[in-house]
């Protein structure tokens, strides 16, 4: 019998999906559109070419993109978008070296009540700087991000960037770590994935997911380490950091010493470990520890996977 978590009123992001190269163009493999039909409909009508709509630009300039309006935009879908709510975007790519393997596109809509943030930033002059982001309501917060650069090291950015590795931040508000604290508790920031995204030509992006309690970008995070590891002759995954808002922390000292493995095509990270895609899961909570859905990214170094990083709404 499925497990069911009741689902939050609203969440920050309302539509997501993946785009992968067939030939010459980005098709889509696969997306959770929340109930928006008529939006869902007119996207598996289209595809994208080079340099075509949002993924197909996150694809050509080889970074991530945010577009915070899309009226007279090169987004494609405008007139469907209006209708379903919807008003912003983020595109991902996921490359492996110089190969592009997928874009995950994320869509929010706005209101006086949608808080949370989706922020890209980049390395220039030996700092990182905020590419873009979109921040709902929390209008203060996005002045103080625009205004905030870190060096190697400090803060979520900063610690993604020296580690290149994803992060989990808890507690924004209070947390000392967290160098927007302040504004991040006035706007009711809880929680801050960060995570690297690799690029061709030695370009160094950080994309960071800042989710609030009134409108979560997720309910649950995990980070899964996938640097070599081997059960068996089978390639592997370890839990390495996680929480969730029903159950708690994911990861603890005694998980060091008997921790959560998966292996390729276990579940839905397995599945992950076995194709080097990112998923989307909706419609079987079975299949999403209880959630209505899930989002699973994967971060190539080296030629290989080296990490997956989870939500789950």
């Amino acid at each position: 019998m499925d497990t069911v978590v009741d689902a939050p009123v609203k969440t920050f992001i309302q539509v997501t999906e993946i785009w992968v190269p067939e030939a010459d163009r980005l098709v889509l493999a696969e997306g959770n559109y929340g109930g928006l039909a008529a939006f869902e409909e007119a996207t598996r009508a289209i595809s994208f070419g080079k340099g075509e709509g949002l993924p197909g630009k996150a694809w050509a300039e080889e970074r991530p993109v945010v577009l915070k309006g899309f009226d007279g935009s090169y987004f494609k879908r405008i007139e469907a978008a209006a209708e379903a709510g919807l008003t912003s975007a983020v595109a991902i790519p996921v490359f492996d070296d110089a190969t592009l393997k997928a874009v995950l596109v994320v869509l929010c809509g706005d209101d006086e009540t949608r808080t949370g943030a989706i922020e890209v930033w980049h390395e220039e002059d030996g700092l990182m700087m905020l590419d873009d982001g979109y921040y709902g309501a929390a209008r203060h917060f996005e002045w103080v991000s625009q205004h905030t650069h870190f060096p190697r090291g400090q803060g979520l950015p900063g610690g993604v960037w020296s580690a290149n590795t994803p992060m989990l931040f808890r507690d924004l508000g209070s947390g000392y770590r967290f160098i927007r604290a302040d504004s991040a508790g006035k706007a009711g920031l809880t929680t801050g994935l960060g995570l690297p995204i690799p690029v061709p030509q030695d370009k160094t992006f950080v994309l960071t997911l800042l989710s609030a309690r009134g409108t979560p970008i997720a309910r649950r995070f995990e980070m899964w380490d996938a640097r070599p590891v081997k059960v068996g002759k089978e390639t592997a995954a370890i839990l390495a950091d996680g929480i969730c808002e029903r159950d708690g922390p994911l990861w603890t000292d005694d998980t060091q010493q008997e921790p959560r493995r998966v292996t390729a095509h276990q579940g839905n990270i397995g599945k992950v470990l076995a194709t080097g895609l990112p998923l989307v899961a909706s419609g079987k909570p079975s299949l999403t520890e209880g959630y209505d859905s899930m989002v699973a990214l994967p971060i190539y170094d080296d030629g290989a996977i080296s990490h997956i990083v989870a939500w789950y709404c």
